[in-house]
Parts: structure tokens; C-alpha cells; sequence
């Protein structure tokens, strides 16, 4: 009597897979039997679906895993040339964010910080092109050893041989300097 059941069961599995092999067009159906409808749960997730996108951080659809770091407010380098205290307190927040996101070293650090010191050395005519050279060395660095805590600092680097101006070069090797201090 429980043989009979059982290949009742089985004629009911395979009628309902009969079903679903023609709902798909007429494909044999690879997943094993009892997995029930799980697979298109997954493939909707894989392909990132409008499910639980309000969720994950609303119409955008980013959430804590999908956002992009959230990196310091720009550095604005007038008030870093005539202002001291702002410089001081962007170097805590470099400092702070090198600690919380990366496992930056500090001899890498004081490379660069050399590389700062010679361009801010180097003759006035040949100034700039030396910055725009450490900021492709830092850039370097920076994705080498995915030190995003420094993009803010690559970002007023930009600024400052844009600027091209002694002042601001002076600035910028003062900010690095504290950096390095704070993180000792």
C-alpha cells in the first residue's frame, strides 16, 4: 500500500515538472527535486532587483555595502594657507580617518613627506611639475595599498599645483608635517 502512494507521489512530481519544464519553454528543469521555487528567489537577487531597494538606502538603492566611503569634507586651501588652526584640525581628521580605514604604514608616509620636501626645495621654475609628480607617486600609493584615507590630501594636492603658488606649496608640506607628528 505505501509503494502505491509513493509512485502516486512521484507521478505528481513529475506531472508538476512536466509543468514547469513548459512554462519555461520546453527546457528540462536542472535543479534537483524538493528545491521548490527557491531558484528564482536567487537569480532575481543575483541580478539586483528592485526588491528591499528601500532597504538598502532608498531610491538610490545604496546601502552600507554598496556605498562609496564617505571621505572628509574637501579641503579648502585658502583657509589652509591663513589659517594655522585649520590646518591642525585637518591634520587630526587625516590622521583620525588613516586610523579608522587603513593600514597605512608610517614609513610610507614619511616617503612621501620626503618626496614633499624636496619638490617644496626644488627651483621655482621646476616647482610645480615636482608637485605634479608627487601627486602621481601619492596616487600611486594611495591605490597600491588602498590608502583612501589620503584622498583628500591627493585632492588638495591638485588644488595647490593649480594654484602654483610658494604659499600654498609651503602650506601643504606644513599639513603634511603634522600628519606625520600626529600619527606617531
Amino acid at each position: 500500500m505505501a509503494e502505491v502512494e509513493e509512485k502516486k507521489a512521484e507521478e505528481r512530481r513529475g506531472s508538476d515538472n512536466r509543468a514547469l519544464r513548459e512554462n519555461r519553454g520546453g527546457r528540462p528543469n536542472d535543479r534537483p527535486e524538493g528545491r521548490g521555487d527557491r531558484g528564482s528567489d536567487r537569480g532575481e537577487r543575483d541580478r539586483g532587483g528592485d526588491r528591499g531597494r528601500e532597504q538598502r538606502g532608498g531610491p538610490g538603492g545604496r546601502g552600507p555595502g554598496d556605498r562609496r566611503p564617505e571621505g572628509p569634507p574637501e579641503i579648502d586651501i585658502d583657509k589652509l594657507i591663513n589659517d594655522s588652526l585649520y590646518l591642525d584640525n585637518q591634520a587630526h581628521v587625516v590622521v583620525s580617518r588613516m586610523r579608522d580605514m587603513d593600514s597605512g604604514t608610517k614609513s610610507q608616509l614619511r616617503r612621501l613627506y620626503n618626496a614633499v620636501r624636496r619638490a617644496t626645495r626644488a627651483p621655482e621654475n621646476e616647482r610645480q611639475h615636482e608637485f605634479v609628480m608627487v601627486r602621481a607617486r601619492l596616487a600611486y600609493t594611495i591605490a597600491r595599498h588602498s590608502l583612501r584615507s589620503l584622498d583628500a590630501l591627493e585632492r588638495l594636492l591638485l588644488q595647490v599645483t593649480r594654484k602654483n603658488d610658494t604659499r600654498g606649496y609651503e602650506r601643504f608640506r606644513d599639513l603634511f608635517e603634522a600628519i606625520i607628528a600626529y600619527n606617531e
